[in-house]
């Protein structure tokens, strides 16, 4: 085995309780955008605010290499930090866009007023025009059964009323809507709403969304005109090679790096939802206009059930290598870690990231267990080889420098 180097990280003892208590949090996530989407893994809103507050300053470049529901880009734009997302998953593009966009006072009055008439014309008994090529793609699939079709009729309907919404940020944050809304109607539940329990949540959940929204504005744009986006850069790619990204190289490298990278052997449903059960459908794609055609094992470094995870590690290795050589000396990679089998999984991560050309760090005060920060997440949706384990119920805070 090889030997890992490891240094200390110091924190005074008031910024080290409020990490402590930050990735001990059990708080829904909530706030500002965070709830736009409830998007699988996230950590929370408190994690990121206090981790970028106490190892960054205000114009320092945050990264966040696995984006995922986009919780790092919202708490480094408030906190006056320019951000990097980067993801595979384009619907985790789309969420990070919409979340990262403030609406003028303009384009909340024209969503304000397409969302009514919409709402008004939600009547599964109307005629509408089908989307043919997403349907014939697959992206309806397990949707229009005796109990989902009206819910189905429901978004075409809407969906069907975006191009009356005049500039591209309004009609994302209208399919933004319809989406949190089609995935409280259809994710994971043993029973689909009514057409008028869904026009109810969908009025609900767009006015919670204008408010954060506007607060969202507020924090990062007090000027309340046009918002500023130039300091948060989203791209739909892989970490692998973003060293070599030009865009990327032009924003600048990171002081930190903040993410929650794919879980080892642990099965993550990112780009389904699951409806009535375990069937899956890729609709989230279809309200979204974005563009799935991968596997889950795409998103996930490779399948859980291949021996020794080997394609995970390799593409964790390129991954964080690329990482590495985008990092300065003095960049700080914080990461929010579970394994299916941590015993044998952690030793195997960390010499992954000590090939990838990063080396431990350990927070200094930590005296219980292993000296790493871990905390214990109820309710995930989730499984680890085919069933819940008590591992894949724990996530670990590892912090690495360029070594």
């Amino acid at each position: 085995m090889t030997t890992r180097s490891t240094t200390t990280l110091k924190l005074g003892s008031q910024a080290r309780q409020r990490l402590l208590s930050a990735v001990a949090c059990r708080e829904l996530v909530a706030g500002l955008t965070h709830n736009f989407y409830r998007y699988p893994a996230r950590f929370s809103p408190q994690f990121a605010r206090v981790v970028i507050d106490s190892f960054t300053r205000p114009g320092d470049i945050i990264l966040d290499p696995f984006m995922g529901g986009a919780t790092t880009l919202v708490e480094a734009h408030v906190l006056g930090r320019p951000a990097i997302g980067l993801d595979v998953n384009e619907l985790a593009c789309f969420i990070a866009r919409v979340k990262t966009t403030p609406l003028s006072d303009d384009d909340v009055r024209a969503v304000t007023n397409w969302m009514r008439r919409s709402v008004r014309n939600m009547n599964v008994h109307r005629m509408v025009k089908r989307p043919l090529e997403w349907i014939a793609a697959g992206y309806q699939r397990n949707i229009s059964t005796r109990q989902t079709w009206p819910i189905r009729k429901t978004l075409e309907l809407a969906l069907d009323r975006i191009s009356l919404l005049k500039t591209q940020s309004q009609q994302n944050f209208a399919r933004a809507v319809l989406l949190r809304t089609g995935q409280w109607a259809l994710d994971c539940r043993s029973d689909v709403p009514s057409v008028a329990q869904f026009r109810s949540k969908l009025l609900q959940l767009f006015q919670e969304m204008i408010d954060g929204l506007k607060v969202y504005r507020n924090l990062t744009n007090r000027s309340g005109k046009a918002p500023e986006r130039d300091q948060i850069l989203i791209l739909n790619r892989a970490a692998d090679g973003i060293d070599h990204e030009p865009a990327v190289l032009q924003f600048g490298r990171p002081k930190l790096v903040l993410t929650s990278p794919p879980y080892p052997g642990v099965h993550v449903l990112y780009h389904r939802w699951q409806i009535l059960g375990r069937k899956e459908t890729p609709a989230p794609f279809w309200i979204s206009s974005t563009l799935d055609g991968n596997g889950t094992s795409y998103y996930t470094f490779g399948d859980r059930k291949q021996p020794n995870l080997e394609s995970y590690f390799e593409t964790a290795q390129r991954s964080f290598g690329s990482i590495a050589k985008l990092a300065a000396r003095d960049t700080l990679v914080v990461q929010m870690v579970a394994f299916s089998k941590a015993p044998w999984q952690l030793p195997r991560y960390l010499e992954t990231m000590q090939a990838a050309g990063l080396e431990e760090v350990r927070l200094a005060g930590i005296s219980t267990g292993d000296g790493r920060l871990w905390r214990f997440v109820p309710n995930r949706k989730w499984y680890a080889e085919k069933r819940r384990t008590g591992d894949a119920a724990r996530e670990v805070v590892l912090f690495h420098r360029v070594a």
